[in-house]
């Protein structure tokens, strides 16, 4: 007795719930992903500083604040990505290369452009184009298919210092 006087209940609610969706109550805007329709007038795009190179910033702050920053990304795959590329490569950077990957990682205010040019889904604009960048492609290629699945542990900075 108590199933049968539930179901109808059950029931009506499932329906009221698809109901919308019937009858068109749904918006219909959707994520499109760059559809020619979309006109992004809803696009809201905050401004951000223009990045400034520091030249009198001392190589051993730089490196460190590169390692910072390329673990402190907007997304999860430049986090990884760039974090242990950094681990890699960082403290055998030269001055040129430190500035190249500074530019690299700090001008761009979009981090799926940098991962789309790591990727080689999208062409690197010449302003980028360079030594670093080519460092960063062969490694997001991981020929050795290593396992990156987090960013590395800092351990690895104590082993150095000692």
């Amino acid at each position: 007795m108590f199933i049968v006087m539930c179901l109808p209940l059950v029931t009506g609610m499932c329906q009221a719930a698809w109901r919308p969706a019937i009858t068109g109550l749904v918006s219909s805007r959707g994520y499109r992903g760059d559809s020619p329709e979309d006109t992004k007038v809803d696009l809201i795009e905050i401004p951000l500083p223009p990045w400034k190179e520091n030249p009198s910033e001392p190589i051993d702050i730089k490196r460190r604040r590169l390692l910072y920053e390329s673990r402190k990304r907007g997304m999860l795959e430049n986090c990884i990505l760039l974090s242990l590329f950094a681990k890699r490569y960082l403290n055998t950077m030269t001055e040129n290369q430190l500035k190249q990957y500074d530019r690299l990682i700090n001008e761009p205010s979009n981090d799926w452009d940098i991962y789309y040019w790591a990727t080689e889904a999208q062409p690197t604009p010449d302003v980028y184009q360079g030594e670093v960048m080519d460092m960063l492609k062969e490694f997001t290629k991981n020929r050795n298919h290593e396992q990156r699945l987090d960013a590395p542990s800092l351990e690895y900075l104590e082993k150095e210092n000692q």
